[in-house]
């Protein structure tokens, strides 16, 4: 069976190759389908891949349905299935300025969703919540990229501020960064960990 490449939450934004997924029925999704309504009606690594473009933000008010969206999504999906997330910053008016934003998605809670950060949390003794070897899932992060404001973005690019500048900015101030983009890889093999690498429980991210 060829694999499925899902475009979860698509809204308006039907992509060629992809099975199109939504709830509301008014923008004619390939697939009518609640995601908060689990399970999916999508066999065991069946998929390849999953583009979730500003969706993350608006489901799992309860958190038990938020960690079964998350373990939904990585039963479907095959080992080094690529999984795309693009959310709002939690610290933009992106985020607080819409209604239906129910959950803020940050760059230390995605990963709570990686064996490998996990257990570096316990060897540092760190009081992280080790949510991959709860609910046995693992999201290997390949990337996480910032995508700045246009003020902060044209001042990185006039060399106005320096990394460590914006660093501090970041988690000082509102309206630094616009949305974050994680790129995951689902981990199911070892080779797929190794694949990715070690880390040493410090997440890093650029800028652009």
């Amino acid at each position: 069976m060829s694999a499925i490449k899902l475009n979860l939450g698509c809204g308006n934004r039907k992509m060629a190759g992809y099975l199109n997924v939504d709830k509301a029925a008014a923008v004619a999704p390939d697939l009518l389908l609640d995601l908060e309504a689990l399970p999916w009606p999508f066999e065991t690594d069946a998929v390849s891949e999953i583009l979730a473009l500003h969706v993350l933000e608006h489901v799992g008010r309860d958190t038990d349905n938020f960690l079964g969206i998350m373990k939904e999504m990585y039963r479907v999906c095959r080992d080094n299935a690529r999984v795309v997330i693009m959310v709002p910053h939690h610290r933009s008016e992106s985020f607080a300025g819409d209604p239906t934003h129910v959950r803020m998605i940050t760059a230390k809670g995605m990963s709570l969703f990686s064996k490998d950060y996990c257990r570096a949390f316990t060897e540092k003794n760190w009081a992280n919540t080790t949510l991959a070897e709860h609910l046995d899932i693992d999201f290997g992060i390949a990337s996480i990229t910032y995508d700045l404001t246009p003020h902060w973005r044209q001042r990185l690019r006039q060399n106005a501020i320096s990394p460590g500048e914006l660093s501090h900015a970041v988690t000082t101030y509102n309206n630094v960064v616009e949305q974050v983009v994680f790129e995951l890889r689902v981990v199911k093999s070892p080779a797929t960990q190794a694949a990715l690498g070690h880390t040493d429980g410090n997440i890093g991210y650029v800028f652009r």
